[in-house]
């Protein structure tokens, strides 16, 4: 049966994000420094690579109208040398993107694996240290399964937070640095106005 939620009464303020449940997986991601640093690494390397992408391709449609010459000094025309250097570069760079993408599932996996054990260890040994009248009181074959949820949850959060949060925040200063710069600080402006 799902418990109703609680509505705040008029004066009451409204309930706050639990942000210290982030602050206590902090722990977890401190034990295992250089995966984490690699991971995050692997994600920065990508989202470069990601963002570079259109660069790229700009400069090499750029090129269109230019001759490029030959070893035997004739001009090879640009329109056979662009689009296989199109295909190799965006090829590349797609490449590099999905690689640095399972490089850091590769490396993380083990941090979220062993945070998820010792959450459910905690758990565990909180449970065998509460007494017997919690047990006979309650339905203690329904706990296991609020366990299991509890530590698919931390799965979730440290993947959240680190993969899709994080990464997202520095793809945008990225973005807006690149509008800034090529074009004009209001470019880069409207960008954060628009995501904000």
């Amino acid at each position: 049966m799902k418990r109703p939620t609680r509505v705040p009464e008029s004066g009451e303020a409204a309930p706050q994000p639990e942000w210290r449940a982030l602050a206590t997986l902090w722990p977890y991601l401190r034990d295992f420094p250089v995966r984490v640093g690699v991971a995050m690494a692997c994600l920065v390397l990508a989202k470069i690579a990601g963002v570079v992408l259109p660069l790229v391709l700009k400069q090499i449609v750029d090129t269109l109208d230019s001759r490029v010459r030959g070893n035997d000094g004739t001009g090879v025309d640009a329109v056979v040398i662009v689009p296989l250097a199109l295909l190799a570069a965006y090829g590349a760079l797609r490449f590099t993107n999905v690689l640095l993408g399972e490089l850091r599932d590769v490396v993380f996996g083990r941090v979220a694996e062993r945070a998820i054990r010792r959450a459910a260890l905690n758990v565990f040994r909180h449970l065998h240290a509460l007494d017997l009248d919690f047990h006979l009181s309650r339905r203690t074959g329904g706990l296991s399964r609020d366990i299991e949820r509890g530590t698919a949850g931390i799965s979730f959060l440290l993947r959240f937070m680190l993969f899709n949060i994080l990464p997202t925040l520095f793809e945008l200063a990225l973005v807006v640095a690149i509008l800034a710069v090529t074009f004009a600080p209001a470019f880069a402006w409207l960008a954060l106005l628009s995501v904000g």
